[in-house]
């Protein structure tokens, strides 16, 4: 699901037509609930990841100041200089998370090692729809033609690996790769979760990762025609400048953080921005993060996607997420003011 859409590198500015129609309100920072407890030189620094970045004026000078303050006076730093903008569009607020998966894999193909991961074909390049998952995989097209990164060893986490965006493979050798996002043939994604709904195989609460990954396991043939539901396919690219410690990379171009980067929807929230989260359900969550990275599926003024790590774990923990709350962005004094002038 991660990204790498640097094309939204300048949505520091809301302005498409969903976000016209949006409300917006400012709030104070004491209508935050859990504000004072966080740890915003936490924030504070994966904000100085990426906020250097932005060609904006406004958030360009935030940059500069936000270098003069030390940790301990991260939370001065966010009341001084921005506001809290509550932004609604008439849907519920929904997180969800993502992370960073880690298949078994080779650079060589082998019996075990047989599902290649693509590099993207020059002619599917600046095409706006090519062909679908289906066509590809059951065709010959992308065949010996050395487009192959790597093999791994199991289709269904291929799949999952394609959703999330990028991940790792771990080689026989000890060694790793770590593959991004390169491109897609341009289809629409649709869910194999609610399709296995659909039939009827699994039932709405039963749908999770793990489970969907079980299910295809124990039926090969209608679970090889069941990941075709989905048309859309994604292509990678070998990622060689990221460090091992730090996280893969998002729409910025920059790494994200475990729990303190989310991936939002830059018609409503600028990528680059602090965005007070709330999460309540089974454990509530009260967190300041920043929005660093955008997914097909991450639409709305009140969605969010949370990363959570690298790993099976940080997998599990992810998939299990589905909870209401609310999501405030931080902006830039003026800037928060003109577009909620009735709160002025």
């Amino acid at each position: 699901m991660i990204a790498a859409l640097r094309s939204f590198l300048l949505g520091a500015v809301m302005a498409t037509s969903a976000s016209a129609e949006a409300t917006r309100s400012i709030l104070s920072f004491d209508d935050l609930d859990g504000w004072a407890a966080d740890d915003h030189g936490a924030a504070l620094s994966v904000f100085l990841n990426t906020c250097g970045d932005l060609d904006d004026p406004d958030w360009r000078a935030l940059c500069s100041v936000a270098q003069t303050y030390e940790a301990d006076a991260a939370r001065s730093f966010f009341e001084l200089f921005f506001r809290p903008v509550l932004v609604e569009d008439g849907k519920d607020a929904l997180f969800t998370g993502y992370f960073e998966p880690e298949l078994d894999g080779s650079r060589t193909r082998s019996d075990r090692f047989r599902y290649p991961l693509y590099k993207m074909p020059p002619e599917a390049r600046g095409v706006e729809q090519w062909l679908s998952r289906r066509d590809l995989l059951t065709s010959d097209v992308l065949q010996g033609r050395g487009l192959e990164i790597a093999w791994v060893d199991d289709p269904v986490e291929l799949l999952f690996l394609q959703i999330q965006g990028s991940g790792r493979i771990r080689l026989p050798d000890g060694g790793a790769l770590r593959v991004g996002y390169g491109g897609a043939n341009g289809h629409p994604y649709r869910s194999i979760g609610s399709e296995l709904i659909r039939k009827g195989a699994l039932a709405a609460h039963q749908v999770s990762a793990q489970m969907i990954k079980t299910w295809v396991r124990k039926n090969p043939e209608a679970g090889a025609e069941l990941l075709f539901h989905n048309p859309s396919y994604v292509f990678f690219r070998e990622v060689t400048r990221v460090a091992p410690e730090l996280g893969p990379l998002g729409a910025m171009n920059r790494s994200v953080t475990t729990m303190r980067s989310i991936a939002a929807d830059p018609g409503f929230t600028p990528l680059g921005a602090p965005v007070w989260v709330e999460k309540d359900g089974k454990n509530p969550l009260r967190r300041l993060m920043i929005a660093q990275d955008t997914g097909s599926a991450i639409k709305g003024a009140q969605r969010a996607d949370i990363f959570f790590g690298t790993g099976d774990e940080a997998g599990r923990a992810a998939g299990r997420l589905k909870d209401p709350g609310r999501m405030i962005v931080l902006l830039p004094i003026q800037r928060a003011y003109a577009l909620a002038p009735d709160s002025f």
